[in-house]
């Protein structure tokens, strides 16, 4: 697709007048009905708003097409739904392997809002600090909550935040809960990886007692998943109900790692030792983490005369395993006594999610008056095994408590809402405000002593060796901290039709954080219908993300040794006095611009809407490069900071433009003989470009200045993700069978590095999906199904990029490097 820069919204107008209008014919009156249905409560807070009739871009995802597909993932589904949404898989990345971040429009994974029943859900308490897209950032795990629990998903693709606060950069994701009391569905899935793939790789030592050919060629059977899923609802009379949705999960690794060439074993008598050329050298855990999670949801309402009561409660304990990169016989880290043939460390988090969730709507006069209080809690103990601490010597464990976080979030809401007449505007006018108070506590604890302490046993060659558990020391007691604080918000809404053919809103929002200090942010929004067919709209505001407690007060200590010679390297929370002499300050929160402009249309029973869009963001929370030059070191020690090697910071002052279109089309075609077909197709383009870094002037002294935000996470930035996506999916239906087609093309990603040479794009992939299903009666359906159909993979690296053998393809990949999924799925519904 050709850049439109700098007028993504113009083109967007001039794909409208250019449209093809070969698909004309008239809607049926039954079509007509079927699109009023789609009724939506996000984006607006007008009571029965369909979604073809609001002023910004609103998808719904059903539950049925979340059931579509062998992933059960909420965010694996979404990325093929959604235009704009994407949900790469890293690998090798600590907690991230568990906790994967999400992009909307090619932003950062928390700059997403996402709701359960329009309240705001709690994020997780991980902080991505690896080389993944996300880097930084802590988000909403949506992989908390099971598709069985979902009525739907609302995505609001247009920056929200005068309407919802914090967080609403990119858009709104607002997970709707299933109501019901009466009826359920069981549902058993099992599904695994049937796949090949090669990886080049290199030629040994010289002299060496083992070869290898100059590509690698691999099968694979693995990734084995059972998913155990299903809800039931109850009446309990007198208007009454209770949903239980519960889900079981156990999925076994994936491993795509390549060919260790590395020489293993040390010389014996100059001589490689004869072990070199037995051992496996598909030695990597280089894939999807093994898995055992279970999450159970209830949700409960009862309408009274004068209003209703609702609330949710929500658990999930997730127990994961992946793997770490590994120690060579002879790597100076492993001890012979303990691992002979070298190790493999494997990271073991479990995580423990909950949500509590009361409110009371009622009626005051002519006010409907909502209140409403959120509980929410994440926590992540990691466990690792199969390490050791080598400065404890022979007598190391192999397995430590390595400590964790939590993060805790308590909401209370307060809203009314009504119409008034108004005798200029064409339809009552509505009002929305109300007033949030948040509350929001964040805590690290410590791991065992020996998963971060130094037992000071040295190196054979004298040297002293790193602290704590190879490949992830645990938190130290300085590490500690407990930190909390409070928001304020209030917001006024306003909508009305301000003629018979044009749609007006406009909300104010000001906030006020105890740590930070306070926001205002407003947003204007407008549609014009042309006629019944044809509308342009389009919306103007700006927004803020507040910057999290996790970036805040996150903190983690390693040793690193700088020529031979050790040194604590820390991420150092901004109030430390070692962060700020380097020039960290209290972070603020970033700001952003959007602007956008839409149209929505009708060829007879084809809509459309094309909607561009350009978000400006002022001051983004990046987390800074590892500071270890020597002038940086003796700059600290210069301050009084002895034995300090450096280490990292989060820091405001990135500055992006965000420019792109997406493209929504839907077509619904019943025919006599072949039965109903559903076609949708939707396309994103979307560019970023970093127009600002930090700095700071304690650091832009020294001689070389170091840099803050390097190129790697420039690029990132700007070409870390598809710059464009296309998805088609045809779903048909005839009697008792029906099918389901998805094509999903993700366009190039680059995968940065240090310099232009070790750049490597990965060039446009196109993956298939096809699952059948065969309904037996009212009760059972079967279905089976493929993705990923004809085994794509993402380019795999040259070796000079994977120089260990265990990283044969680029975690910027989109949508992972697993392969093809076959499964099966037995549906009962009752």
């Amino acid at each position: 697709m050709r850049s439109f820069k700098p007028h993504p919204l113009a083109l967007a107008v001039a794909v409208t007048l250019l449209s093809p209008a070969a698909f004309a014919q008239q809607d049926t009156t039954e079509e007509k009905a079927e699109k009023i249905e789609q009724i939506v409560v996000t984006g607006t807070r007008v009571a029965g708003r369909s979604v073809s009739d609001t002023a910004v871009p609103i998808d719904i995802v059903s539950t049925e097409m979340l059931q579509r597909a062998g992933s059960t993932e909420l965010n694996q589904l979404l990325s093929t739904a959604l235009p704009s949404f994407n949900f790469p898989r890293p690998g090798l990345t600590d907690g991230t392997d568990t906790v994967r971040p999400a992009t909307l429009r090619g932003l950062g994974p928390d700059q997403s809002l996402v709701l359960v029943n329009s309240k705001r859900r709690h994020a997780a308490s991980l902080v991505n600090v690896n080389g993944s897209v996300g880097r930084g950032s802590s988000a909403v795990d949506l992989n908390t909550i099971p598709t069985a629990a979902i009525s739907s998903v609302e995505v609001l693709r247009d920056g929200a935040s005068a309407q919802y606060g914090s967080d609403a950069i990119a858009g709104v994701l607002n997970v709707r809960l299933r109501e019901a009391s009466e009826g359920g569905n069981f549902t058993t899935s099992y599904g695994w990886r049937e796949t090949r793939y090669s990886t080049p790789t290199t030629t040994p030592p010289a002299g060496a007692t083992w070869s290898a050919p100059s590509s690698i060629e691999r099968s694979r059977t693995d990734g084995e998943t059972l998913t155990l899923s299903g809800w039931r609802g109850f009446d309990l009379g007198n208007n009454a109900f209770l949903t239980v949705s519960a889900e079981y999960k156990d999925a076994e690794k994936t491993e795509r790692g390549g060919w260790d060439y590395r020489q293993q074993y040390a010389l014996v008598n100059g001589e490689f030792d004869p072990r070199e050329a037995l051992f496996n050298r598909f030695n990597a855990w280089y894939g999807e983490p093994e898995l055992e999670q279970f999450t159970l949801f209830a949700n409960a309402g009862k309408t009274l005369e004068n209003g209703k009561i609702y609330g949710w409660l929500s658990y999930q304990d997730r127990e994961a395993r992946s793997g770490g990169f590994y120690r060579t016989a002879r790597d100076d880290r492993n001890i012979i006594e303990i691992y002979p043939d070298g190790f493999l460390p494997i990271i073991a988090p479990d995580v423990t999610d909950a949500s509590a969730a009361v409110g009371y709507e009622f009626d005051v006069g002519e006010w409907t008056v909502d209140t409403s209080l959120v509980w929410g809690q994440n926590r992540m103990a990691f466990t690792i095994e199969n390490t050791l601490n080598r400065s404890i010597g022979p007598s190391s464990k192999t397995e430590f408590d390595a400590g964790g976080f939590r993060y805790g979030q308590s909401v209370f809401n307060l809203s009314g809402v009504r119409s008034f007449n108004v005798a200029a505007l064409a339809s009552p006018l509505n009002v929305a405000t109300g007033v949030e108070l948040r509350r929001e506590r964040y805590s690290i604890f410590a791991g065992e002593p020996d998963s971060w302490r130094n037992g000071g046993v040295l190196l054979p060659n004298g040297n002293p060796t790193a602290s704590g558990a190879q490949v992830f020391p645990g938190f130290r007691p300085s590490n500690e901290t407990r930190d909390t604080r409070r928001a304020i918000g209030v917001y006024l809404d306003l909508e009305a039709n301000l003629t018979d053919n044009m749609l007006g809103s406009v909300a104010v929002r000001a906030e006020d954080y105890s740590d930070f200090g306070s926001n205002l942010t407003g947003k204007a929004a407008l549609r014009y219908d042309f006629t019944d067919n044809f509308a342009l709209r389009g919306s103007i505001q700006n927004g803020f993300r507040a910057p999290s407690l996790q970036q805040q007060n996150f903190t983690a200590t390693s040793t690193n040794f700088i020529g031979g010679v050790p040194f604590d390297i820390t991420t150092f929370p901004v109030s430390d006095p070692i962060a700020q002499a380097l020039g960290a300050t209290a972070l603020d929160a970033e700001k952003s611009v959007n602007y956008s402009l839409g149209t929505v249309f009708r060829l007879g029973g084809v809509s459309v809407t094309i909607d561009g869009y350009r978000i400006d963001i002022k001051d983004r929370i990046v987390l800074s490069e590892n500071l270890t030059a020597v002038n940086v070191r003796e700059y600290l020690t210069s301050q009084g900071f002895i034995g300090i090697g450096g280490g990292r910071f989060f820091i405001n002052g990135v500055d992006t433009e965000t420019q792109g279109v997406d493209v929504v089309v839907n077509w619904s075609l019943p025919t006599d003989q072949l039965g109903l077909f559903d076609f949708t197709l939707v396309g994103n383009y979307n560019k970023t470009k970093v127009t600002a870094v930090p700095e700071t002037a304690q650091l832009s002294q020294l001689n070389p200045a170091p840099v803050l935000f390097g190129r790697v996470n420039v690029l990132t930035f700007e070409k870390g993700t598809p710059k464009d996506k296309l998805g088609a999916t045809v779903n048909w239906s005839y009697d008792n069978l029906s099918a389901t087609l998805k094509a999903t093309r993700y366009g190039e990603v680059l995968t940065p590095g240090t310099s232009e040479a070790t750049d490597f794009i990965l060039t446009p992939k196109t993956l298939i999906d096809l699952e059948a299903r065969y309904e037996f009666n009212d009760n059972w359906t079967l279905a089976f199904g493929a993705d990923n159909i004809f085994d794509k993979y993402p380019d795999p690296f040259p070796i000079n990029l994977n120089t260990t053998g265990a990283t044969s393809f680029s975690n910027y990949s989109p949508f992972g490097r697993s392969g093809r999924l076959f499964y099966g799925r037995v549906a009962y519904n009752f």
